[in-house]
């Protein structure tokens, strides 16, 4: 696993060495660019699978998975829990872009379990607009993976939802946990 722990924990410190961390990003891609080779790859993923998981940057998805570049979709957002932009992204991958299957994968120790709507609450207090979107905050992540899983077999945009499975990804351990749908 490739870990940015050579980058200094202080956000000072790694700003004041390099420049800001964006910077030290563009820098990275320049490397990146002066050796890369186009794939020739297009965007419908190999094996049409798209897989929906939180943005924690715990998860790193393609080895915990054991995926290749061009593999999957990966569509990532607070939780990885199924919203209306998700169902949006899923319904372009499969009807613009042959995907056929749905991973879902939330984790444990997920920020959202210790945040309520209250949230958004304190956004509009401190802002003074309320937000449009829910927090999607949770208690229970099984619970929340059934959701998901239903919220993707009803949405009558997508065209293939008989293959749909969630997961709990285990941060401590890396496995995967299968979560019934019922």
């Amino acid at each position: 696993m490739t870990t940015s722990a050579s980058v200094p924990t202080e956000p000072e410190d790694a700003i004041s060495r390099s420049g800001s961390v964006t910077d030290r990003l563009v820098e990275a891609n320049e490397r990146y660019a002066a050796a890369f080779a186009d794939p020739g790859m297009d965007a419908r993923p190999v094996l049409r699978v798209a897989v929906v998981a939180c943005m924690d940057a715990r998860l790193d998805l393609h080895d915990a998975l054991g995926l290749e570049l061009g593999d999957c979709h990966t569509i990532r957002n607070a939780g990885g829990v199924v919203t209306d932009d998700v169902i949006r992204s899923l319904t372009i991958s499969q009807r613009a872009l042959g995907t056929r299957s749905v991973v879902l994968i939330h984790h444990t120790g997920c920020g959202l379990e210790s945040l309520t709507e209250e949230f958004r609450h304190d956004l509009e207090m401190e802002v003074g607009q309320r937000p449009a979107w829910a927090v999607e905050a949770f208690r229970d992540v099984e619970q929340d993976v059934r959701q998901s899983m239903q919220r993707v077999r009803t949405s009558p945009f997508l065209l293939h939802s008989d293959d749909v499975r969630g997961f709990v990804f285990d941060v401590k351990t890396g496995l995967l946990r299968e979560i019934d749908p019922t």
